[in-house]
């Protein structure tokens, strides 16, 4: 099992950026694949971006292509989101995930959730 901790969150203008971090305990991160999905107001849950055990492939939900990044370091455990060019339709709550199964970005559900790290984005 996988314990994960998101930070990074804030309130940020619109058209800046933030970088979400994920810190997984355990020695085994590098057997998951990791994944970022959000939550806004009065919405369902919805996939952001993913990344494989070994970086090398990504995905990405079309809303964020382009503007997010995401990446991971398994030495020191932890999956990064880099959020660029912020929109206010960005705000939600954002959760970190790890999963076994390989990832993709439909019909993918992670087993294990971070409690998620507030984004606000003002306009």
């Amino acid at each position: 099992q996988v314990q994960l901790v998101e930070s990074g969150g804030g309130l940020v203008e619109a058209g800046g950026s933030l970088r979400l971090s994920c810190a997984a305990s355990g020695r085994t991160f590098s057997t998951y694949a990791m994944g970022w999905f959000r939550q806004a107001p009065g919405k369902e849950r919805e996939f952001a971006a993913a990344i494989s055990r070994n970086s090398g492939n990504t995905y990405y939900a079309d809303s964020v292509k382009g503007r997010f990044t995401i990446s991971r370091d398994n030495a020191k455990n932890t999956v990064y989101l880099q959020m660029n060019s912020l929109k206010p339709e960005d705000t939600a709550v954002y959760y970190c995930a790890a999963s076994y199964s390989r990832p993709a970005s439909t019909n993918w559900g992670p087993e294990y959730w971070g409690q998620g790290t507030q984004v606000t984005v003002s306009s």
